[in-house]
C-alpha cells in the first residue's frame, strides 16, 4: 500500500518531484509539453484566440504521462499533488534551461 506523503512548502516538494522525473525520456516529454503549453498559451493570449485555451491541459499532460507511464514507469504527482505538480513542472523547465537539470 502506497502512503501519500504531505508537504506544505513547494522547497520540500521540489526534492520528490526531481526523484519522480529521474528517465531523461520523461524529463524531455515534460519539456515539450511545457513549451507547448508556453506557445499556445502566448498564441491564445496574444491573439486574443480564447478557444485554444481548451488545448493547454492537454498538450502539457499528454506528454507528461506518456512520459511517466511509459518511460518512468510510476504515476504522475499530478495525481496526489497537484498544484506542486503543476509549478514543479514549470520550475523543471526553467532549471533545464539553466542547465540545473540535465535534458
Amino acid at each position: 500500500m502506497e502512503t501519500t506523503k504531505s508537504f506544505t512548502r513547494f522547497a520540500d516538494f521540489y526534492p520528490y518531484y526531481l526523484a519522480e522525473h529521474r528517465d531523461s525520456t520523461c524529463r524531455r516529454l515534460h519539456f515539450v509539453g511545457t513549451s507547448l503549453v508556453i506557445f499556445i498559451a502566448a498564441l491564445a493570449v496574444g491573439g486574443a484566440h480564447w478557444s485554444l485555451l481548451w488545448a493547454l491541459p492537454l498538450a502539457g499532460y499528454t506528454f507528461a504521462w506518456i512520459g511517466h507511464f511509459f518511460f518512468e514507469k510510476n504515476r504522475p504527482a499530478t495525481f496526489k499533488h497537484p498544484f506542486y505538480s503543476l509549478l514543479g513542472d514549470f520550475v523543471m523547465y526553467r532549471d533545464m534551461v539553466l542547465g540545473k537539470v540535465p535534458f
